[in-house]
């Protein structure tokens, strides 16, 4: 397996040390470095639980990674536990603020496999024994000065770093500011809206106000003159009933002929069907 560009400490030392003559020397317990330049030089294995022998590895041994082993070149160098105390290390260090303050605790480290160059740490704001807490990153700039187990930076907290990796807690205190801020800007807008729609109101009601009352039509007279042409149809098309209709013009009745009219010589005699009484 190809080495990665990038491997947290902590994940080299979970793995067994498997040399090139398929020996297993155990798992990683220590990783050496060197503070000052914050480089990891190697990393240190317990072959057996039954011996104090530890095995010395040297970075540029390690050829592959699996899940479980590490793959290495070479030969080992042996020590002692009472010499591994003596090596200088930030790993497990307390991080200390501006003013002395203790921020957290510095948990692993992210090296370059190719150079060993420690690009950035982790801190715990708890104990970096404990799993899924939060881990927040420092890079070397940051660090103002060391000493055996402690670490000073001028940072006043732990939040002004960078967050590596959010614990269940600190993922919903995350999740949560950004909603408050979310729900703070939607309501910001929203105001500002109501308000412009406000002033655009505004604005027109004063020009309604302001318009001359000659520029109004006048509705009086169409008013008047509606009212005058329905008096007019409901007095042509639909009389009331309380006045009486006109009479009818009398019927005139024939004058009757006279005895001399109609002994008259020359005149002929009606005949009977045009006498109207009849």
């Amino acid at each position: 397996m190809a080495l990665p560009e990038l491997l947290l400490l902590s994940d080299l030392l979970h793995r067994h040390v498997r040399c090139d003559r398929g020996l297993d020397h155990g798992a990683g317990v220590l990783g050496w470095m060197h503070p000052p330049v914050h480089r990891l030089l190697g990393w240190v294995s317990r072959p057996s639980l039954f011996r104090q022998e530890r095995q010395v590895w040297r970075l540029d041994q390690l050829r592959g990674l699996s899940e479980q082993e590490a793959f290495v070149k070479g030969e080992p160098t042996p020590t002692d536990p009472a010499t591994l105390e003596r090596l200088p290390t930030l790993l497990e260090a307390s991080l200390l603020g501006s003013g002395g303050r203790l921020l957290g605790t510095v948990a692993d480290a992210a090296v370059e496999l190719r150079t060993g160059r420690i690009r950035h740490y982790l801190v715990s704001r708890s104990d970096p024994r404990l799993p899924g807490g939060s881990r927040w990153r420092l890079t070397p700039d940051r660090i103002v000065d060391q000493q055996p187990g402690r670490v000073f930076t001028a940072i006043a907290e732990l939040d002004d770093l960078p967050l590596a990796h959010a614990s269940v807690r600190q993922e919903l205190l995350r999740r949560s500011r950004h909603w408050r801020s979310r729900l703070g800007e939607e309501t910001e807008r929203f105001r500002r809206q109501v308000q412009e729609a406000g002033g655009r109101f505004e604005e027109k009601l004063e020009g309604w106000l302001e318009e001359p009352p000659g520029d109004a039509p006048d509705r009086s007279t169409d008013r008047s003159t509606a009212s005058a042409w329905d008096r007019d149809w409901e007095r042509e098309i639909w009389p009331d009933d309380d006045e009486p209709a006109p009479a009818a013009p009398p019927r005139q009745r024939p004058q009757a002929r006279g005895r001399d009219d109609r002994d008259r010589p020359g005149r002929d005699r009606p005949r009977d069907d045009d006498d109207p009484w009849i």
